[in-house]
């Protein structure tokens, strides 16, 4: 069964772009969700038909979103302390935005993250980013995968390198927002690379997983877990 690979950009300053990829990066299809204007509900309807869409055409079909899967359902307890290497309380003037997938890519000096609030909290972007998830995971079965990608990451962790991906797309869909359409590619690439292996994805918190496009390099082992699930270790101590 040949495989299609599905980004999306999230944003309201325009409609949410997409774009499929098929297995060896070449452009399938693009376009926008809707209209500027238009309800969540119908972007996400969109969005499920394209994953339909693929589907009934007999595609094994993943899905890369570049949105925070979900909000905070209360303050980050635990910040990363760089200097130190290793985990401290929050301290009571800090916020506690921020999921752990988040702050490992901050740390790794990846990208800068828009750090995760709570619901209330979250911007109208990033709310119509936790309706695509809630959509399209239902979708997620044997044929369907549904993943977080950052495309600034990718960005980051290609730049220079002589062996990065090359895709083959058109710019037919590109006037309304070029960078927009460019990132739903990437993010689409993104999900290729993960899917075959040669990726990782980061964040154990229990509140969604970045996926990046190749392995992570040096990093402390403690970064990579949620202090929660590392018991009887050291953290640093608030100061």
């Amino acid at each position: 069964m040949a495989t299609r690979y599905l980004g999306i950009d999230v944003q309201l300053l325009r409609p949410p772009a997409w774009m499929v990829l098929d297995e060896c990066l070449t452009q399938v299809d693009s376009g926008w969700l809707g209209e500027v204007g238009d309800s969540f509900g119908g972007m996400c309807q969109g969005a499920m038909a394209v994953v339909d869409r693929l589907e009934q055409s007999g595609h094994d079909v993943h899905v890369g979103i570049d949105s925070p899967r979900c909000p905070l359902p209360s303050a980050r307890e635990w910040y990363w302390d760089g200097k130190e290497k290793g985990w401290r309380p929050r301290r009571p003037a800090e916020k506690g935005r921020g999921r752990h997938c988040e702050v490992i890519v901050r740390a790794l000096g990846l990208a800068n993250p828009q750090w995760t609030p709570s619901f209330k909290d979250s911007p109208e972007w990033m709310r119509l980013g936790y309706e695509l998830f809630s959509a399209l995971e239902p979708e997620a079965r044997g044929s369907v995968t549904v993943h977080e990608v950052f495309p600034s990451a990718s960005y980051a962790m290609w730049k220079d390198d002589p062996d990065a991906p090359k895709m083959r797309i058109d710019v037919s869909q590109f006037q309304p927002g070029p960078k927009d359409m460019i990132d739903a590619a990437v993010a689409a690439m993104t999900v290729r690379e993960y899917q075959q292996g040669r990726g990782a994805a980061v964040g154990n918190d229990g509140l969604g997983a970045i996926v990046l496009p190749k392995p992570i390099g040096e990093a402390p082992a403690s970064l990579l877990r949620w202090p929660s699930e590392m018991e009887g270790q050291i953290f640093c101590q608030n100061r």
